[in-house]
């Protein structure tokens, strides 16, 4: 049995502008993606039935943007897609749509003159493949009339952050042969082979003018595009009631559907049975974490977040224990914390790997403190400490060394033990908005989740080396961390706000109350005395909570933003500053109830605050978490719609701090880290 299936009612389905916000997303561990909207309204230029990673996990090319599809009853034509042109929507299909599904790939149910035409769609892990099912029943008459089922094939071949227009480039032609039409519009491209059991194959040659994209629209971006239509596929229900049609990079059988069908399901359902908790939110996000793990080369990795990220080192350090450890796969966290730590240079791991295959950009503060805490969550969960020795030590020693030195973009160890990074026009921290040269939240100095990352840093790599028995490095980063907690407490703590200072530097210190003190608490290394982690916790609490995560900025600050809309720099220009984040919730839900001793009615409150991201679920894109949220309410679901870590930091605080039962002397551990 897999997930509890989410269901979308006809009355929302023929709803449009409710039905637009909710999106359905399918994933195939290469990067690759297939998205739309639950009526087939493409609002996005990355909704597509096909973009294949060619270069996995970047590369991304939208192949195959969608299917225009027609039943024909007795000669009588029902258009079931829906399309956003100039000032008219056209057709408009969702009116026979009575039920979508997710179930756990997408499924949609349409009804005309007494039929059922059930539609699946679902990846193939592993290839740049999409599969699409249909199966027609008859509901109140005996045996099917005279019918048809027409499908139209809309290609784009284009990056998937591009749009196509119409040109005199393509080539419009393809090869047929029985069961197969392989399509090449462009040279240099890959080829897409539409695997079929139509009866008929038509050539076509016509291009769609003018989609409009929505979402695009809001964004401020290019929201309108041109498609070509190469060919018509027509399958004829007579006694025979299904169709396939298999898109892919490479050459299918349409007769393979089922049992590829049947090997998702068993896949899937194997992902499900490894899941540590029943929790329906547990078993949820179990599912979602899955479609973040991906190839890149012979290792693993981490897509940020989709339609439109890649793998960051950031978010893969923040979201590797969600992901791989609380899904009970410490193999994949082993293949991804060796690649990093490969990537290493100047004592930084990489925060971008871009689309094109550049070198890596190494413009982060706090992935490769992030590393560390990785790493020890990797040894929580395995006690693998033979691999952290032979595959990771060095590299964190390294890296040790490099911050006491000096490295990139001011990053340095000052004498009162506390970390200063950043210089003019660069943004080092997660808060990274920049528009043009403007950064919006610069941070430049000594910034509170910093300090808290790197005095978490020391004290991991002290334990490491007791452990390995350098007794001098032992010493020497007892004593650093010793000056580290003290210059912490002494210049970060705002006594009259009752909360940490966001960051400090030569000129002043910023008393904006922001989420990023929460890490001085909620990591397993903690500087503060448990009177002040509860103070901090209170304040947070007060100031940022929301039903959808925590507020980048206080309500009560002059530069608050309610609302995360516009064009680019309006957007960017609101994106830490009051903006929603999801996974803030993990750390706030696991400092709160550290303070609280894990009490019982501490778990309760954070469970009560699991259950809008478990109704989230079921009202952006299904199944899966957002990337951020409006600050004021109703906390509209904005930027990229499915997001690693925001998935992987509540499964994480779910199962270690809501559902879990730990020891008495797991929770005296915990205590006796705050007042270290």
């Amino acid at each position: 049995m897999y997930t509890q299936p989410i269901l979308i009612p006809g009355s929302i389905c023929a709803d449009l502008p409710r039905a637009s916000t909710r999106e359905w997303l399918e994933t195939n561990g290469l990067g690759g993606f297939a998205s739309s909207t639950i009526t087939g309204l493409n609002t996005r230029r990355y909704h597509g039935l096909l973009c294949a990673a060619t270069k996995p996990p970047v590369g991304r090319l939208m192949l195959l943007s969608k299917v225009e599809e027609t039943l024909v009853v007795d000669g009588r034509r029902y258009d079931l897609s829906v399309n956003q042109y100039p000032g008219a929507v056209h057709p408009t299909g969702h009116q026979y749509l009575r039920e979508f599904r997710l179930d756990p790939y997408p499924v949609f149910v349409y009804q005309v003159e007494g039929l059922e035409l059930e539609k699946r769609l679902f990846m193939v892990h592993g290839e740049n493949t999409t599969v699409l099912e249909y199966e027609l029943r008859a509901l109140d008459r005996d045996g099917l009339p005279a019918c048809e089922l027409e499908l139209r094939p809309l290609l784009a071949f284009r990056d998937y952050h591009a749009t196509t227009h119409q040109n005199e480039a393509i080539h419009g032609g393809f090869d047929c042969t029985p069961g197969l039409a392989v399509l090449t519009p462009y040279a240099g491209l890959p080829s897409l082979f539409l695997a079929h059991d139509a009866g008929q194959v038509e050539a076509a040659g016509h291009w769609y003018n003018n989609f409009e994209y929505a979402v695009e629209r809001e964004r401020g971006l290019d929201f309108q595009e041109d498609l070509f239509q190469p060919l018509v596929l027509r399958y004829a229900f007579d006694r025979r009631a299904q169709a396939t049609l298999i898109a892919s990079t490479g050459p299918r059988d349409a007769a393979s559907a089922p049992q590829l069908r049947r090997d998702e399901q068993a896949r899937r359902s194997a992902v499900l049975t490894a899941a540590p908790s029943p929790e329906p939110i547990v078993q949820a996000l179990v599912a979602a974490a899955g479609q973040f793990i991906v190839q890149r080369g012979s290792l693993k990795t981490v897509i940020a977040g989709y339609p439109w990220f890649a793998d960051w080192g950031r978010d893969t350090m923040i979201a590797l224990p969600g992901l791989t450890l609380c899904t009970g796969h410490p193999e994949t966290a082993r293949q991804i914390l060796q690649a990093f730590a490969e990537s290493v240079d100047q004592g930084m791991l990489p925060n971008r790997f871009p689309d094109a295959g550049e070198a890596p950009e190494y413009n982060t503060g706090d992935a490769t403190l992030w590393f560390f805490e990785a790493i020890r969550a990797y040894l929580a969960a395995t006690g693998d400490f033979p691999f952290v020795r032979d595959h990771l030590f060095a590299a964190l020693q390294d890296i040790i060394n490099a911050h006491l030195r000096g490295t990139r973009y001011g990053i340095r160890v000052d004498n009162d033990g506390l970390l200063h990074c950043g210089e003019p026009g660069v943004q080092l921290t997660w808060m990274d908005a920049k528009t043009g040269d403007w950064v919006v939240t610069p941070r430049t100095g000594k910034p509170v989740e910093i300090q808290a990352l790197w005095y978490n840093a020391l004290s991991i790599m002290e334990d490491l080396s007791h452990r390995f028995g350098d007794l001098g490095a032992e010493l020497f980063l007892r004593k650093l961390a010793d000056r580290t907690r003290s210059s912490f407490n002494e210049q970060f703590w705002n006594d009259e706000a009752g909360c940490l200072y966001d960051v400090v530097d030569g000129s002043g210190h910023d008393a904006s109350v922001r989420p990023n003190q929460i890490f001085a608490v909620s990591l397993h290394h903690s500087m503060l005395s448990a009177s002040r982690a509860s103070q901090v916790v209170r304040t947070v609490h007060r100031d940022l909570l929301t039903p959808l995560g925590l507020r980048s900025l206080s309500p009560r600050d002059p530069a608050y933003r309610a609302r995360y809309e516009g064009g680019v720099h309006e957007r960017d220009s609101a994106y830490h500053q009051g903006t929603v984040w999801p996974w803030l919730l993990g750390p706030f839900i696991s400092g709160y109830v550290r303070v609280h001793g894990g009490s019982s009615q501490a778990k309760a409150e954070a469970s009560a605050w699991l259950k809008p991201i478990s109704a989230h679920l079921s009202e952006a894109c299904l199944g899966q978490i957002s990337e951020i949220a409006d600050a004021d309410a109703p906390h509209t679901p904005r930027g990229c719609p499915a997001q690693a870590w925001s998935v992987a930091e509540i499964l994480r605080a779910a199962l270690e701090d809501v559902f879990s039962q730990p020891s008495p002397a797991a929770v005296g551990e915990r205590q006796t880290a705050l007042v270290r």
